[in-house]
């Protein structure tokens, strides 16, 4: 994919006295006192902001944060707290800035400003032209260096891209950039994607894109289940969706038109209820009782997939295979984790509980790249082109 790169940029010295806008996001989890409770997006989307600094740009910074009403200003909805991080990592002052749409502020070269969350402008969640004409007449270099927002068109994500003189991608997305090229556009081959959760509903459009183009589709969670009553399997009152059996089906049978398998367990761990004291007994598939809820892979299964991701060129993972938030149910889960740890294929991992099971399992070291996106990976699972990379291939 051909696109500008922000570090492209400093390095040819454009960024020097220039006025650049980044779109980071900045959207982390507060306490109810208003404090930052767990501030990894903004440690992560300080390179971008250090690289504009040490290239002598007047830096601007905005973010959403939180889903506050257009036009509305709360306390509750303000970047206070971040600014106030910002500072601490910069060793510098950062000053918010509200109202800014129109400009007004002053930001020299060397300095940095937050500008206060821009979803509270009206116009941005639907990419006014006007809006965008505005923010555009705010810089000479627009950085998007937000994956997290990639999928959605909003004028500080996309519309900006369109008027601002210049439109680059920051480390962070271009990292994310790269990853998703070397994992679906020429991956290395046997390529396979991991692909779990509750419902195949949810994931449906990714299981049948997925489905042309990887080497073997493990399923898992609620997902699996619904592909084992389609190959005829007995699940108990296990979660799934019946009415999504034929659509399961045609997705194996695609599969295996072209030589691929969607490997189906051949044995589960099994309760009678679901919850994290409840007795785990490991089943062949065929003798799943009618009053038994499935709950992790068993390991007869766990040991074939990791074989599997052991022989693998590239593995792309969306979801655990069980219930790994409680123990008894987390060991096909664990074994997914280290397999893909111990794989010398190139791994790309996304989704709030794929990165937690990569966090239980201390094994972040060991995946090649851990998407920070979580509806932007999977729409590009979806096989979508997600708008920020249109717009930012399209201005390079």
């Amino acid at each position: 994919m051909n696109f500008l790169r922000f570090s492209d940029v400093c390095a040819s010295g454009q960024a020097t006295g220039k006025r650049v806008f980044i779109r980071a996001d900045l959207n982390v989890p507060l306490t109810p006192d208003g404090q930052i409770s767990e501030d990894t997006r903004v440690r992560a989307s300080m390179p971008a902001v250090r690289m504009a600094l040490d290239a002598g740009a007047a830096v601007m910074v905005t973010s959403h944060l939180g889903r506050p009403s257009e036009g509305v200003w709360r306390p509750v909805d303000s970047l206070a707290p971040v600014a106030a991080r910002m500072a601490e990592l910069l060793g510098r002052p950062v000053p918010l800035v509200a109202d800014w749409v129109d400009g007004g502020f002053e930001v020299q070269p060397g300095q940095v400003v937050l500008l206060e969350n821009c979803r509270l402008n009206p116009g941005e969640k639907k990419n006014s032209p006007q809006l965008a004409a505005k923010l555009g007449r705010l810089c000479d270099i627009f950085v998007h260096d937000a994956f997290g927002t990639a999928h959605r068109a909003e004028a500080s994500t996309y519309g900006i891209a369109e008027t601002a003189p210049l439109a680059c991608a920051g480390p962070l997305l271009a990292a994310e950039m790269d990853a998703i090229g070397l994992a679906l556009a020429n991956p290395k081959r046997p390529l396979l994607a991991i692909v779990a959760g509750s419902k195949v509903s949810t994931k449906l459009s990714i299981l049948q894109s997925l489905s042309d183009k990887v080497d073997g589709l493990i399923v898992g969670g609620g997902i699996a289940n619904t592909f084992m009553l389609a190959a005829g399997l007995p699940i108990g009152h296990s979660l799934a969706e019946p009415d999504l059996v034929e659509q399961a089906r045609s997705v194996m049978q695609a599969m295996k038109a072209r030589g691929a398998e969607v490997p189906i367990p051949t044995d589960v761990v099994v309760a009678k209820r679901f919850a994290a004291d409840a007795e785990a007994c490991v089943k062949a598939v065929a003798d799943v009782a009618a009053d038994d809820l499935i709950l992790d892979i068993g390991p007869e299964t766990a040991a074939r997939l990791a074989a599997m991701l052991e022989r693998a060129g590239t593995i792309v993972w969306n979801g655990p295979v069980g219930v790994f938030e409680f123990d008894a149910f987390a060991l096909g889960t664990e074994a997914i984790a280290r397999a893909i740890a111990a794989s010398p294929a190139f791994s790309i991992a996304g989704g709030g509980d794929t990165l937690a099971a990569i966090a239980k399992y201390g094994i972040e070291s060991q995946v090649g790249y851990i998407s920070t996106g979580g509806g932007a990976f999977l729409e590009v699972l979806e096989g979508k082109t997600l708008p920020a990379f249109e717009v930012l291939a399209r201005r390079a």
